[in-house]
């Protein structure tokens, strides 16, 4: 009786976790790039620079904006204080004196100052424009991080794939080298072969054990991995697509695009504008600076004197030009001034780096395309010749040695097929963000 509940527990968690993997959510790589790039820590705080760029500008409007003040003071004496203000007139007249308030008991002022400063060169404006560009720069760069981003995630999801494929190779290896054992056995309990043919299959069967659990391990890390970059449940199943793959790399064509579409590159050049307007705004502050400003003031005191003025209306300006400030502006031009030159020089820089990087991928990309046929063709041989060993070695026309050879020439091969065209389908997004299409080719929104 507990034998058979026992047996129905068992049966109910094979059910549960069959229901389970049967409900595994499935990601395509499109599905994959959506969830990694809503979930990543990188490009959320690539979306913070660009957000405090965006409040940089905030700040430079401020400038250009009157600033308004309002003020107030409330003055509370010991006592109030009168002198005594003696007028003497002409005889027989008398003299007149009067107590004159010099401390009142209380007082009390409130107002309002508007004032707008701003620099004859203009260069308030110039520090907008910078604003404006830094905004630009921040979505490009942002469009940089979420291209390398994207690489990251595809050449994760292909590991994945090529682990698995890897462990079926390992398991499917595995499964011949028992098959191989156990006939070996056989024949020689029948005195057939030797029992140094029985070592050496058992020595290749260990081999295929610890082949196997090292393939198991590393999918755990690949999908472990993956985990990390996309925050996917743990659960996780991959749909195998093949992504269409363009033809022959046209360098030249893919040069042109780069330098039209990469946003990295069109980072650096806004960054070289954005220097150009620097030495203008540090150049600026060799003009003088000019000051508006208008003040409404209101007074109360108690007690009244009689020269007591309780409201009053001014405007005014003021012009300030600093002679000498210890070299100061003119250290902050010549810098302003090399950081122009170095903006130039990265510029420059990345433009020669991206004609080496597209050059390479392209090569790389041509060269697993050529040699993927052959490793095909490759495969197919081996498979053909071990099948043809095997039966060689059932009818004793062939040696332990030709089916151990046999079998690592197509294990090997299975190995490197899978590892080639996954390493292809790599290489294929590697041209299309170096060309700086990576994005538009995969779909992925600004």
């Amino acid at each position: 009786m507990k034998k058979g509940w026992f047996c129905l527990i068992i049966l109910f968690a094979v059910t549960l976790m069959s229901i389970s993997i049967g409900l595994a959510q499935e990601y395509t790589l499109s599905d994959l790039y959506q969830q990694a790039l809503k979930n990543s820590e990188k490009i959320k705080y690539t979306e913070e620079n660009l957000f405090i760029a965006q409040m940089t500008k905030n700040k430079a409007w401020a400038v250009l904006m009157p600033k308004v003040t309002a003020f107030g003071t409330y003055n509370r004496f010991t006592e109030d204080k009168y002198v005594v203000s003696t007028t003497r007139l002409p005889a027989p007249l008398p003299t007149i004196s009067n107590n004159v308030l010099i401390q009142p008991e209380q007082s009390g002022t409130w107002g309002v100052r508007a004032e707008q400063s701003f620099s004859l060169s203009a260069r308030e404006l110039n520090a907008l424009k910078i604003a404006g560009q830094s905004i630009t720069k921040s979505e490009y760069d942002l469009d940089a991080a979420k291209s390398d981003f994207v690489l990251v995630v595809a050449v994760s999801f292909y590991d994945v794939l090529k682990a698995q494929k890897v462990l079926e190779i390992a398991d499917a290896n595995l499964e011949r080298l028992k098959k191989y054992h156990h006939f070996v056995e056989t024949r020689v309990k029948v005195g057939e072969l030797t029992k140094t043919a029985l070592l050496r299959a058992k020595g290749e069967l260990s081999g295929a054990y610890a082949d196997q659990l090292r393939s198991a391990n590393a999918l755990q890390l690949a999908r472990a991995a993956l985990v990390r970059v996309t925050a996917v449940e743990p659960d996780f199943q991959l749909k195998d697509e093949k992504l269409p793959v363009s033809g022959m790399c046209e360098l030249n064509s893919l040069r042109q695009t780069a330098l039209d579409e990469r946003a990295d590159l069109k980072s650096y050049d806004m960054q070289t504008r954005m220097a150009e307007q620097q030495v203008k705004y540090a150049r600026g502050a060799f003009w003088p600076s000019v000051s508006l400003f208008a003040i409404y003031n209101r007074a109360d005191q108690e007690p009244v004197s009689a020269t007591f003025n309780d409201e009053s209306i001014l405007g005014g300006v003021s012009l300030s030009f600093p002679f000498f400030e210890g070299g100061l502006r003119i250290a902050e031009y010549k810098e302003a001034l090399a950081k122009e030159r170095q903006a130039r020089l990265a510029y420059d820089d990345l433009k020669k780096s991206i004609d080496v990087e597209l050059k390479a991928a392209c090569l790389d990309l041509e060269t697993l395309k050529g040699s993927l046929k052959f490793l095909e063709d490759q495969q197919i041989f081996a498979k053909d010749n071990y099948n043809a060993v095997m039966k060689q070695f059932e009818n004793g026309l062939a040696t332990s040695l030709d089916v151990m050879d046999a079998n690592t020439l197509l294990l090997t091969a299975d190995r490197d097929v899978a590892k080639a065209l996954y390493n292809y389908q790599i290489a294929n997004l590697l041209v299309k963000k170096t060309s700086g299409t990576l994005l538009r080719f995969v779909h992925v929104g600004k």
